[in-house]
């Protein structure tokens, strides 16, 4: 895991938090040199990246292009291993959050994907794991795996995995093992 500075894990902290991991606004009281030395190096680091701004969306900006567009920050894959989130769970939220949601022109406007924080090392880490693997993964052999009762375990699939952060769990009857749930890594 690499070094990283007080600031640079606020920044990447509060990125992954956000929507479409956005790095912007940067923490209060840093601006300037200041504020463009921990970017640079950042980004040459290769921990943020500097992409044009939806300012429909109101992203804040970075910096102007002029021609009335500009940029703003977002955090990387390398970025958010930075700080220890697992990379099985990067690629998951990354590639759903570049997924084109299909336009429902009467979806309500507060259709904007909540930001996802999942530690490394955690249950539900250690669960989106085994759901990912060719095989799955049936209630009993995650219960045994992280020490947990089954209703928890559907709890977790239910609510956490499937409600909460929007995963597409799936499940199938197999025989001789009962339910098994997966989560598709592809």
């Amino acid at each position: 895991m690499p070094k990283l500075t007080d600031t640079q894990t606020t920044i990447l902290n509060a990125a992954a938090q956000r929507a479409d991991n956005l790095a912007m606004p940067l923490p209060k009281g840093l601006h300037g040199a200041a504020a463009q030395k921990v970017v640079s190096m950042m980004m040459m680091r290769g921990w943020l990246e500097e992409v044009d701004a939806d300012i429909r969306k109101g992203e804040p900006l970075w910096r102007e292009t002029g021609d009335g567009h500009g940029t703003t920050l977002i955090a990387t894959e390398a970025g958010l291993l930075a700080i220890g989130i697992e990379p099985v769970v990067v690629g998951m939220v990354t590639k759903l959050r570049k997924a084109t949601p299909e336009s429902d022109p009467q979806a309500p406007a507060s259709d904007v994907p909540k930001p996802v924080n999942i530690r490394t090392g955690t249950k539900q880490a250690q669960i989106i794991a085994l759901l990912q693997r060719p095989e799955g993964a049936s209630i009993t052999e995650i219960a045994a795996e992280t020490g947990w009762m089954p209703h928890s375990v559907r709890g977790m699939i239910s609510g956490g995995l499937k409600k909460k952060l929007g995963l597409p769990v799936a499940s199938e009857k197999v025989g001789g093992r009962g339910t098994v749930y997966k989560l598709d890594a592809a």
